[in-house]
């Protein structure tokens, strides 16, 4: 089915572009152990997944290793790359449209909510949201499955029989697979195509106004 009460968003790959800001975090993180990455393209892979599962994956951190390169990483993006970011082009619209038929939308993001929030409220989105769900600066609820379970939750009438997720990377499929809820994965975003269609999801939208189309 197409059409749906509630849909929730990821953020970053799905919403904004926040490429810029989040390979320039992770490239001054691991200066701090004296690694040297001068390709940000190289650092896409961070776009999404739970940062310290990123760099015990693709640097070999161990758990303490990784959660330090995180706090090096928030030394820079909570003062600069937080704001190297821009909205993709017709997801205020989009957004609009949607709210305006009455649907609830929902941002859930790996990202600590206080910084999901700052960007929501820098970018004037925030008015769309009905919640707004991400990890904690402790390192906790970083799953997709469980920020995802948490935001349904939040909900004032149980509607996860009718609601999608939408976003860019494995992970937003597998938490939606998760949570028994559709799937909607971003071909604009960060996921590669090899990734999305090893998830399995329910669709792709290939752009702004596919979203559109299935949500609406």
């Amino acid at each position: 089915m197409t059409g749906y009460a509630v849909v929730l968003f990821d953020l970053d790959g799905t919403l904004t572009d926040s490429k810029l800001g989040i390979t320039k975090s992770v490239q001054y993180a691991l200066s701090k152990f004296k690694i040297r990455e001068d390709n940000l393209d190289n650092l896409e892979s961070f776009i999404g997944p739970p940062l310290s599962e990123s760099f015990q994956k693709h640097y070999d951190f161990n758990s303490g290793q990784a959660q330090q390169a995180v706090d090096f990483y928030r030394e820079y993006f909570s003062t600069s790359g937080i704001y190297e970011n821009e909205v993709y082009p017709g997801i205020p619209d989009l957004l609009a449209d949607l709210k305006s038929k009455r649907k609830e939308l929902i941002v859930a993001t790996s990202k600590p909510t206080v910084y999901a929030n700052q960007i929501l409220n820098a970018f004037n989105l925030d008015q769309y949201f009905t919640v707004v769900v991400g990890s904690h600066l402790d390192g906790t609820r970083t799953s997709k499955t469980e920020i995802i379970a948490h935001a349904l939750s939040a909900l004032e009438k149980p509607k996860e029989s009718n609601a999608a997720m939408v976003g860019d990377r494995e992970h937003d499929v597998i938490g939606a697979q998760g949570n028994a809820i559709d799937s909607i994965a971003v071909t604009y975003g960060y996921g590669t195509p090899l990734e999305l269609q090893r998830a399995n999801p329910t669709y792709l939208a290939h752009t702004v106004e596919d979203i559109r189309t299935l949500t609406g």
